[in-house]
């Protein structure tokens, strides 16, 4: 990691909890604050540097004896969507993406409860309420947008909302925080869309880069995110690596 800003900036080391991924293990974090003026600039640092944001903590995994969780970013400029990807955008001709202020309603609300208790009922937001998931959304110093994706119905102007997708902003590409879409839309793959669409929204700005968070390995929770090609996840002490075809 670049050492010129580092006196500027104080990281802390969390205390050990139960890993939400891998069973039997602990999980800790590296982390700081991202405030005041600076706020983007060390986003953008610390991203190139393998660390993720959650509202105004932006943190890494220090898990003692494991490395399981790689930071990974697909390369957009050399993107190629497959057979399946193909099929996949066909589909959600009918779905529009609008950028909107990182600003939340109860209608995002709404669709994030009911992902949630049809995908993620046991994971540690099960329990947000509004004033919570309004702090996930709008408690943030840096460049921060939503992506609404609406399915347009019998050609209406009222469209239903169908996927959110939180975004942030960063010189290199964009970094996708955290995405939830309707579970009863099983056949439009509205996950893998909301990639494929940043991909192409990171395009769009002339930049390198779509950030994806983290990937275990063997996590099945995880495991869409190796069908993004090409992908790089950062290795300390290496810099960004290849992922090669066997997900290695």
């Amino acid at each position: 990691m670049s050492e010129q800003p580092q006196h500027e900036i104080s990281f802390y080391l969390s205390q050990p909890n139960s890993c939400p991924y891998l069973a039997d293990r602990n999980e800790q974090k590296i982390f700081t604050y991202l405030s005041g003026h600076k706020a983007q600039m060390h986003m953008q640092l610390l991203s190139e540097n393998g660390f993720r944001r959650s509202q105004n903590i932006i943190y890494r995994p220090s898990c003692k004896n494991c490395d399981e969780c790689k930071s990974i970013r697909v390369v957009a400029k050399n993107y190629k969507p497959t057979k399946s990807h193909k099929r996949i955008l066909q589909k959600n001709k009918i779905i529009k993406p609008q950028q909107i202020e990182a600003k939340a309603t109860k209608e995002h609300y709404a669709l994030f409860k009911k992902y949630l208790v049809n995908r993620h009922n046991e994971g540690g937001m099960a329990d947000m309420d509004y004033a919570d998931f309004k702090d996930m959304i709008e408690d943030t110093a840096i460049n921060t947008s939503i992506i609404e994706y609406r399915l347009e119905i019998n050609g209406e102007q009222k469209k239903q909302l169908v996927g959110v997708a939180l975004i942030d902003i960063l010189f290199d590409g964009i970094s996708m925080v955290y995405s939830f879409f309707d579970p009863e839309l099983n056949n439009f793959s509205l996950g893998t869309f909301m990639v494929i669409d940043n991909i192409y929204r990171s395009l769009a700005r002339n930049n390198e880069y779509l950030y994806l968070g983290y990937w275990i390995k063997n996590s099945q929770k995880m495991s869409y995110k190796a069908n993004f090609k090409p992908l790089e996840f950062y290795i300390e002490g290496s810099g960004w690596v290849t992922l090669n075809a066997k997900g290695e």
